[in-house]
């Protein structure tokens, strides 16, 4: 035990410099320009006091909010269809559905663009059916769409995990008792991956409120969170309002990740 005890005081080492290094350096270097700038520590507020922040800000939860629920919505029907069935190329079909985990946010921005795009396919079907060019890759709609397809296969994973763990028994049991499958979906399945949902969902939510690749390519009208503080430090050199606006963004997103951590763990230890 005492050679177990200094092997794990030795790993301490190796993980307080990375904590140091990768965290709070950086974090320490962040709040110290935040409150550097003209307005001192009243940068803090910019997201509150400016206008066009604070309507970026909404835009960006509301936007993230929506990406997610839509992304768990999708992800629990894909989730129930590929664990409760067996079929020939299922796993092909699985590991196609978990291609975009390889793309990143600038490729998925792109294929919005040529599907929704002033030359994509949705605009060109649209045209040949007399509805005129539909475009609206450069729009919150394109937005929404390309923080769909990210998000997918990252809820899907977590959520066919959680399905496939599911005792099929319970399921029985509620429908032997006279129980729909509106029902047994909001009685006994959701319940029962309710952990895995909340916390694909976290996930979900923090990479939309955070995406830049995505929100680069197709942002050209609109203003997201992450475009804003690229903005602010390279087209404005305004390095404080820019660290004033990604410190609020990453304590956002921690707090729905805590939040979300917490209540799923006690969901965990009610249901145990």
């Amino acid at each position: 035990m005492p050679s177990a005890d200094r092997l794990a005081k030795l790993f301490l080492i190796p993980l307080g410099a990375f904590v140091l290094a990768f965290f709070l350096l950086p974090m320490v270097r962040l709040v110290a320009v935040a409150g550097s700038g003209p307005n001192g520590l009243a940068e803090y507020l910019v997201l509150i006091t400016n206008p066009r922040h604070f309507g970026t800000l909404i835009a960006t939860l509301l936007l993230s909010a929506t990406a997610t629920l839509a992304t768990l919505a999708i992800g629990v029907v894909v989730a129930l269809f590929l664990g409760r069935n067996r079929f020939p190329g299922q796993k092909a079909l699985i590991a196609m559905l978990t291609l975009p985990l390889a793309f990143p946010g600038v490729v998925v921005g792109f294929m919005i663009i040529l599907l929704a795009g002033r030359q994509g396919l949705i605009g060109s079907i649209s045209q040949s059916l007399g509805m005129g060019r539909m475009v609206f890759a450069y729009s919150m709609a394109g937005l929404f769409a390309g923080y769909v397809y990210f998000s997918l296969p990252r809820v899907m994973v977590t959520l066919l995990a959680a399905v496939e763990k599911l005792d099929p028994s319970l399921e029985e049991a509620a429908r032997s008792l006279g129980a729909s499958r509106a029902q047994v979906l909001r009685d006994v399945i959701l319940p029962g991956i309710g952990p895995s949902l909340m916390a694909s969902g976290a996930i979900a939510f923090a990479t939309a409120m955070g995406a830049f690749g995505t929100a680069f390519t197709l942002a050209t009208r609109i203003d997201v969170l992450a475009m804003t503080i690229y903005t602010e430090f390279t087209l404005s050199a305004n390095f404080a309002s820019a660290a004033a606006l990604s410190i609020a963004l990453g304590l956002i997103t921690w707090g729905v990740l805590a939040l979300t951590r917490n209540f799923a763990g006690d969901r965990v230890a009610a249901a145990g």
